[in-house]
C-alpha cells in the first residue's frame, strides 16, 4: 500500500455556509463548526429537538380495520383504483420536523494578519474540528463519555463576544426566547430558554464558559471575554416540560472542570477517545491511492475526477459521520444535523428506504452503536406499532410506519400518492439489521425474537385471501414508493410484501419452535415471484399489472438486498431475472438513495460493473458538501445524509460479503480499484477478516473465526467449503479476478 490513508479531511478556508460546516456529534448532541477566526458559530442540535404541534387527534392510525374486507373484494375483484378511498379523510400530515438549537456566536475583533495561512480540518478517529490562523486556535468535539460539547479557543490576546443566538433560519416568528447570563468563578454561564409556539414544551441551552487570564464582564444577551489565553466552553441543550433546573445544570458542567484535572479540554478529549476511537479504528480501507491525492483538501479531490483517494476519505468520512449520528437514535435524514428550521421532509426518519441504507454498514464494518441505536428506536415504538396493526387492518402483532419523527411510532402520513399504511413490510426490513447484528455476534437479543413473533402473528391475522390456485394474497399490498403503470398504487403482491411475509414467518419459525410449523406452512403458501415479459423480476406478483421501471426505490429487489432470498448460487434464475430489473430500472429523479441502493443490489448480483456505474453517478453528481456531508439531488441540492452514510456499505460489499454460512470474496471489485486492503470487518458467521487483493490478480484474506463450523467459500474462482475452528486463524489466498 502507499502509505496511511487520511483519516480525516481540511479546508483552507472556514465554511461560509452551514452546509460546509464541520461536524461531531455522539449521537445525543451534533455541533455544526464553522472555523471562523473573527465570527466563530458552532450551531448545535440535539436528537430530541422535534418541534410540536397541536394533536388534534390525527396523529394516531386512521381506524379502518373494519372497511378492509370491502377493500380486499374489490382489488381482487380487479377494481385497480379502490384503495384510493381507503383512508380516513384526512390530508397528509408531516410527522413533527427537526429543528436546530441555536448557535454559539464566538465574534473577535480583527487583529493581527488576518491573511495568515488559515486551516480548518477533523479528525475522524477522535471526532475533533480544529481551526487555526496565525496564534488563534479553535477545538470542538462531543464528548461520548460525557455527553457535552466542548470548545476550546487560544489566543495570545484573546477578546471575545460569547452569545447564544436562537436566530437560525426558519425559526419561528412566535418562538419564546429568554436569555440569561451571570459571572461564575470560572468565568460566566450562558443560557438560552426557548418555548415552542402553542405548547408547554421547551428546551434550554446551557454554556459554562471558563475562561483563563484576562477579564469577564456582562453584555447582554453575553458576555464578553477580553485578554484572555485560553476560553473552554461545555454547552448542552435540553428538551422539557417547565422549567429547567439550570444551577443543577451548571454544577454537573463544573463537576467536569473539577480537580484532579489539571487540562480539562486534554482530560474530557481522553475520556471521550476512550469509546469514539475505539470504535472509529475498527475497520480501515486502503486503496493504494497516490499520497499527493490524499494531502488533498476534501473540496479539490471532489473537484477532481473521483478516484481512490476520494473512496478511501468518504469510506472514512461515512463511518465517522454514521457514528457520530447514532446513540440515543439513529441517524434521521439528515444525520444528526441541520442549520435550518425548514428541514426537508421534516428530517424524519424515513424507514422504508432511507434508515436502512445509512445503516447498512453497521453489522459488517464493525460499528455495534449504530445497531443498538436502531434497535432502541424499534423496541421504543413497538406499542405504537402494535396500534397500526389493529387500527388500520383489525390484525394482532405489529406494523412498522414508513415516517417516524423519532417519537410516535403511528402511522399517520399518508395520502392518494403516497398510501403508506398500506405497507405491511416495513416491520421485518426494519428487524432484518437487528438479526445481522445477532448473527454476526452470535448471540440472539429476546427482544428482536420477541419482535419477530410479533410480525409473525400480524402475518397470520392478515394473510386470509387466496387466488385462485389456493396461494394466499398480499392485499392490500404497496410497494414503496412506486405504482404499476396501469393501476393505481395500492395494489396486490408487491415482491417487496411477499419477500418479507416470507422471511419473518420463516425467521420468526426459526427461533420459535412452538410455533414453527404453523408459520413454516404459511410461508409455503405464498406466491412466488413472477418474472414478467422482459425477463425482469416483476415488482408486483399478480397477472397483469405492469412495471413501472423509471423510479428512485428499488423496493422489489428485497429478497436480493438485504435479504439472501434471490442470489446468484442457490437462486441462478431468479437472480438474472433480478439483474435484468435493475438493468431496466431507471434513476428517475437522481436521489442518491437510489444510486446507492442500487450499487448494494449490483453488488450481491456480483455486477461490478453495476456498482462502478451507480458510484459514478453519485461521484461525478455533485453530492458532496465540503463537510464530505451529502445532498438528496446533484449540485448539493437539499442536505441529506444517504449518500454519507451508505457509500461505506457499497465499498465493503462490492469486496466481502456473508451469511452464516457462506464467504464471497471479491464479489464485484470494479476496474477502479485495482489493489487495497479492508482491515477489521465482521461477518455474520461470527468472524473478523482482513482482505488484500493486489493489481496482478492475487488476493489474501485473513480470517479470525470466533465459532468453529463449516462454510461455503465464494471467490471468481468457484466455490469450495472452508473449516472455521474458534481462535484459530485461517489465511487464503485467491485470484482476484
Amino acid at each position: 500500500m502507499s502509505g496511511t490513508p487520511v483519516h480525516g479531511t481540511w479546508e483552507p478556508e472556514p465554511a461560509a455556509r452551514w452546509e460546509d460546516a464541520f461536524l461531531s456529534g455522539n449521537g445525543h448532541h451534533g455541533a455544526l463548526v464553522f472555523g471562523d477566526p473573527d465570527a466563530d458559530r458552532v450551531i448545535v442540535t440535539h436528537h430530541t429537538l422535534v418541534r410540536p404541534d397541536r394533536d388534534d387527534g390525527r396523529r394516531r392510525p386512521p381506524a379502518l380495520a373494519a372497511a378492509l374486507p370491502a377493500l380486499q373484494d374489490r382489488l381482487l375483484a380487479g377494481d385497480t383504483a379502490a384503495a384510493e378511498d381507503f383512508t380516513d379523510g384526512r390530508p397528509l400530515q408531516w410527522v413533527r420536523p427537526f429543528h436546530p438549537a441555536f448557535q454559539l456566536r464566538l465574534n473577535r475583533p480583527p487583529e493581527g494578519d488576518t491573511h495568515a495561512p488559515y486551516r480548518r480540518a477533523v479528525d475522524f478517529t477522535t471526532g475533533e474540528t480544529t481551526a487555526t490562523r496565525a496564534g488563534w486556535t479553535s477545538r470542538v468535539f462531543v464528548s461520548r463519555a460525557d455527553d457535552v460539547i466542548v470548545q476550546h479557543v487560544t489566543a495570545p490576546h484573546l477578546t471575545l463576544d460569547l452569545s447564544l443566538d436562537p436566530g437560525l433560519p426558519g425559526a419561528p416568528a412566535g418562538l419564546r426566547i429568554g436569555h440569561g447570563a451571570v459571572l461564575t468563578p470560572e468565568g460566566a454561564l450562558l443560557t438560552l430558554r426557548a418555548r415552542y409556539p402553542g405548547s408547554d414544551l421547551a428546551y434550554t441551552g446551557v454554556t459554562l464558559a471558563a475562561v483563563t487570564g484576562g477579564t469577564v464582564k456582562l453584555v447582554p444577551p453575553g458576555v464578553l471575554v477580553e485578554g484572555a489565553t485560553e476560553v473552554l466552553l461545555l454547552t448542552r441543550v435540553h428538551r422539557h416540560t417547565g422549567e429547567l433546573d439550570t444551577v443543577a445544570e451548571s454544577r454537573a458542567l463544573r463537576d467536569l472542570l473539577a480537580a484532579p484535572h489539571p487540562a480539562p479540554y486534554d482530560d474530557l478529549l481522553a475520556r471521550h477517545l476512550a469509546r469514539h476511537r475505539t470504535a472509529y479504528d475498527r475497520v480501515t480501507l486502503d486503496l493504494a491511492a497516490d499520497p499527493a491525492e490524499r494531502a488533498l483538501p476534501g473540496s479539490a479531490l471532489l473537484a477532481g475526477a473521483g478516484g481512490p483517494a476520494l473512496l478511501e476519505r468518504l469510506f472514512a468520512a461515512g463511518r465517522y459521520h454514521l457514528l457520530s449520528a447514532s446513540g440515543l437514535l439513529p441517524p434521521r435524514l439528515t444525520g444528526l444535523w441541520t442549520g435550518d428550521w425548514n428541514t426537508a421532509w421534516s428530517g424524519a426518519f424515513t424507514t422504508n428506504a432511507n434508515l436502512n441504507l445509512q445503516t447498512a454498514s453497521a453489522a459488517a464494518a464493525a460499528l455495534p452503536e449504530v445497531t443498538e441505536a436502531h434497535a432502541a428506536l424499534v423496541h421504543r415504538q413497538l406499542p405504537d406499532w402494535r396500534d397500526n396493526a389493529r387500527e388500520i387492518f383489525g390484525a394482532r402483532g405489529a406494523v412498522a410506519p414508513s415516517h417516524t419523527d423519532g417519537e410516535s411510532g403511528h402511522t399517520y402520513h399518508f395520502s392518494r400518492e403516497y398510501p403508506l399504511h398500506l405497507w405491511t413490510a416495513g416491520a421485518d426490513w426494519l428487524l432484518k439489521p437487528l438479526l445481522d447484528h445477532d448473527e454476526t455476534h452470535g448471540t440472539p437479543d429476546p427482544r428482536t425474537t420477541a419482535a419477530l413473533a410479533e410480525v409473525a402473528l400480524f402475518y397470520e391475522d392478515f394473510l386470509q385471501r387466496t387466488d385462485d390456485d389456493g396461494h394466499l394474497v398480499v392485499v392490500p399490498s404497496y410497494s414503496p414508493e412506486n405504482r404499476p403503470g396501469n393501476a393505481s398504487w395500492g395494489t396486490l403482491n408487491a415482491a417487496m410484501d411477499l419477500s418479507a411475509a416470507r422471511h419473518a414467518l420463516r425467521t420468526a419459525a426459526d427461533h420459535h419452535p412452538e410455533h414453527a410449523e404453523r408459520w413454516r406452512a404459511l410461508a409455503e403458501r405464498l406466491p412466488a415471484h413472477r418474472v414478467n415479459a422482459d425477463g425482469a423480476l416483476a415488482e408486483w406478483a399478480w397477472p397483469g399489472l405492469a412495471d413501472t421501471y423509471d423510479h428512485r426505490h428499488l423496493s422489489h429487489l428485497y429478497g436480493v438486498w438485504p435479504l439472501e432470498e434471490i442470489n446468484p448460487y442457490d437462486t441462478p434464475d431468479l437472480a438474472e431475472a433480478a439483474r435484468r430489473a435493475l438493468a431496466l430500472r431507471g434513476a428517475e429523479n437522481d436521489s442518491a438513495h437510489g444510486h446507492l441502493h442500487h450499487a448494494l443490489v449490483a453488488a450481491r448480483l456480483r455486477d461490478g460493473a453495476g456498482v462502478a456505474h451507480a458510484l459514478d453517478r453519485v461521484l461525478g453528481g455533485d453530492y458532496f458538501h465540503a463537510s464530505l456531508m451529502s445532498a438528496h439531488y446533484p449540485h448539493r441540492d437539499v442536505y441529506n445524509a444517504d449518500a454519507a452514510h451508505a457509500l461505506p456499505a457499497v465499498l465493503v460489499e462490492m469486496l466481502v460479503q456473508s451469511t452464516p454460512g457462506r464467504l464471497v470474496l471479491l464479489p464485484a471489485l470494479p476496474a477502479s480499484c485495482p489493489q487495497g486492503e479492508l482491515r477489521g470487518v465482521r461477518t455474520r458467521f461470527g468472524a473478523s477478516l482482513d482482505l488484500t487483493w493486489t493489481a496482478d490478480g492475487r488476493a489474501s484474506a485473513r480470517l479470525r473465526p470466533e465459532r468453529t463450523h463449516r462454510i461455503e467459500l465464494r471467490t471468481p474462482s468457484g466455490a469450495e467449503p472452508l473449516d472455521l475452528a474458534a481462535g484459530e486463524d485461517r489465511v487464503i489466498s485467491v485470484k482476484a479476478r
